[in-house]
């Protein structure tokens, strides 16, 4: 594992950002490190800026078969995210870009814009067959640069041509900019939305996820998705030891009130390079709690940071773990949200412009 570089003394820590380091990927074979010039002088903290640059991709569509995920389909307007959640476990996947999974991750994002059309040409293929579309579960689609690059929007015209099945996982509130077509699908069975609410905390959660909307914004957004006819789960997502669990009926509450229909919980994860970024951020955000929140960590992961054993990598295991499982199975079942959402429909899949037979001898015969 690459050590933590360009580590920031505490005077150039950088503002709106969660992570202050910007290690570089496993994938890399040197390292940057920041070095004093040897003079005393005072500097102003410096504002990383984001910065887009654009993919083309030639396939949008991502397939998986892991067996505890619920869909075998994702797509991802988006690499990187600049909502710069410091537990965020799609981090490592920057490695690939050969950029940072810290800084880099929240700074230097990746935009698709013909995603729309490339998903389309997918869609018409011949052999296609319909499944549930999982958006959301890598990187936000609804970050803030969503909202002048529109990909996600465009994404959605397509799936809605299609009456193609889609589940959304989003903190954030652009979501809501799109209600019409969301609302227009999930009338048809073919729309469901998790909305992630870490912490009811506005300081623990502005710490955590710089850039992410406040916690009662994100209660209002599972109002709104709600009242527009919408199936919303709320997802308490990651559950933090000995920092947010304490939260976790509290949140279960406020979500129900708010319209959630269902709920869900993940716990922690910290692969690769996640690990040591949070270790970093826990040190200095909430030093006298460190120390027990990964012990915590550890003891569901087998004594490691992160096991990513199939069954065991979402919730961990251990006495800890099955405490939380049974809080949070007693508070959903008393708030009505102990149920799965139905399957969303298949069955009206249709390729626009395609399946109509043209008369043979005109309209009248």
């Amino acid at each position: 594992m690459p050590q933590i570089n360009e580590t920031l003394p505490p005077n150039l820590r950088r503002p709106g950002r969660a992570s202050q380091s910007n290690n570089v990927g496993r994938f890399e074979a040197h390292q940057r490190v920041v070095e004093s010039d040897g003079w005393d002088i005072e500097e102003d903290a410096q504002l990383s800026r984001t910065e887009v640059s654009y993919e083309r991709p030639r396939t949008v569509i991502t397939r998986n078969t892991s067996p505890d995920l619920p869909f075998d389909r994702s797509i991802n307007p988006y690499r990187g995210c600049e909502h710069g959640c410091i537990y965020c476990f799609a981090r490592p996947s920057h490695a690939y870009l050969g950029l940072s999974p810290g800084l880099d991750f929240e700074t230097r994002l990746i935009a698709r814009p013909d995603a729309a059309k490339v998903l389309e040409k997918e869609l018409r293929n011949p052999r296609y067959r319909p499944a549930c579309i999982a958006i959301g579960t890598n990187t936000d689609p609804y970050q803030p640069i969503e909202g002048k690059h529109r990909v996600m929007r465009q994404i959605l015209e397509v799936l809605q041509a299609f009456n193609h099945p889609v589940a959304i996982v989003t903190k954030g509130s652009l979501i809501e900019r799109d209600i019409d077509i969301l609302s227009d699908m999930a009338a048809k069975g073919l729309a469901q939305v998790g909305i992630s609410v870490t912490s009811l905390d506005r300081n623990l959660s502005r710490a955590m996820e710089p850039r992410a909307p406040a916690p009662e914004r994100r209660i209002k957004m599972i109002q709104r998705l709600a009242d527009a006819g919408c199936p919303v789960k709320v997802m308490v997502a990651p559950l933090i030891p000995a920092l947010s669990d304490h939260e976790l009926e509290g949140i279960l509450e406020r979500a129900a009130d708010a319209g959630a229909m269902a709920a869900e919980w993940i716990m922690l994860r910290l692969p690769r390079e996640v690990s040591p970024l949070f270790r970093e951020w826990l040190a200095r955000a909430h030093p006298d709690r460190a120390a027990r929140v990964m012990g915590h960590v550890r003891a569901m992961h087998g004594g490691q940071d992160y096991s990513a054993d199939w069954g065991k990598r979402m919730r961990g295991e251990g006495q800890y773990a099955q405490i939380i499982a049974r809080r949070f199975d007693v508070a959903a079942r008393r708030l009505g949200l102990a149920r799965k959402f139905p399957d969303l429909r298949t069955d009206l899949f249709a390729v626009p412009g395609r399946g109509r037979q043209l008369p043979l001898f005109g309209d009248d015969l």
